[in-house]
């Protein structure tokens, strides 16, 4: 997850934004995708050339998570992990502005004038093949373009083709993690799907059979967790790589019933319980499965670390 940094000015709502000359892209990001960061290289260039500063606007909690059952709603990224990975792509910017339901019954036309006009200076907007906005969702491209015209701002609109010919997008990443081809949703991402979380202390099942494990739980339930299974994963602890394989589950063999995640983590041995960790995903093994013991249960972790020794042999991380 090592990358170069940029220093990004996040502002917690629009009003609080400088009215600053702008460059703008609005949505939710999730995920920072590869073809989101097309977008944003688009909004970057633009902001140099206008002599603007580029600005990102973006909601949370995310719009479906009012409108719809928020129970439902799995998002890629936690706000925290989306300011990481925005502050890597050179934004000057980033408004996350409080979405609720008096904001969604913002008309098209007093969202243009009152906001972008009005509080963020807007002199361009770039957006995505499919951005729509205003009250219901009514307004779109065609709509935005008129607006331009009345208040002297210009539009751009970067198409499905130009994003990707497949058109890649977080609904796509979510699936393929949901279905453990982990490998197409780092394509899609640009990098290897990761969470965070606090190291707690579980049955310590592992430690019994040979196989120690660190037990992770994730604060924020609207993070997507990867189906049921068995996975490759990288971590970091204090600057040092570290690779091992990791269960998501229930732990059937053991009548388990709760979700659990577990890390055993190679060749490492120190104590971090309650430190916060953070885990790269790197490929999916299998699905989990009810052995007919312990002993089998064991005699497969063998396997999948064998099968991961190997992955790794012929892997660049």
């Amino acid at each position: 997850m090592q990358s170069k940094y940029f220093f990004l000015k996040t502002f917690t709502s629009i009003s609080s934004y400088n009215k600053a000359k702008s460059v703008i892209t609005i949505g939710t990001f999730d995920g920072v995708h590869i073809g989101h960061k097309k977008i944003l290289e688009r909004v970057i260039n633009c902001s140099q050339q206008l002599d603007c500063q580029s600005v990102v606007l973006t909601f949370f909690p995310h719009p479906r998570m009012v409108l719809q059952d928020s129970s439902s709603i799995k998002l890629l990224n936690t706000i925290n992990e989306k300011i990481m990975l925005l502050e890597k792509t050179g934004i000057d910017n980033l408004i996350i502005h409080p979405f609720n339901k008096e904001f969604s019954r913002l008309a098209a036309a007093d969202f243009v004038k009152t906001i972008l006009v009005e509080q963020l200076n807007i002199q361009k907007i770039i957006i995505g093949h499919d951005h729509r906005f205003g009250r219901n969702r009514t307004a779109d491209i065609n709509d935005l373009i008129e607006f331009g015209k009345e208040f002297n701002f210009e539009v751009e609109q970067i198409s499905a083709q130009e994003i990707n010919e497949i058109a890649i997008s977080s609904t796509k990443i979510r699936n393929a993690i949901l279905q453990g081809n982990i490998s197409l949703a780092n394509d899609y991402l640009g990098y290897n799907y990761f969470f965070s979380g606090t190291v707690i202390k579980g049955q310590q099942l592992g430690r019994t059979i040979g196989f120690p494990t660190a037990n992770i739980q994730i604060e924020e339930e609207y993070k997507l967790i990867p189906k049921n299974g068995v996975y490759i994963v990288k971590s970091n602890h204090n600057n040092h790589v570290i690779f091992g394989m990791m269960n998501i589950g229930t732990r059937p063999t053991i009548n388990g019933e709760n979700q659990t995640i577990e890390v055993n983590f190679f060749d490492f041995d120190k104590d971090i319980y309650n430190e916060t960790i953070t885990i790269e995903i790197l490929e999916f093994i299998r699905d989990e499965h009810k052995f007919e013991s312990v002993e089998a249960l064991k005699n497969q972790i063998q396997k999948d670390k064998k099968f991961t020794i190997e992955f790794l042999k012929n892997s660049i991380f």
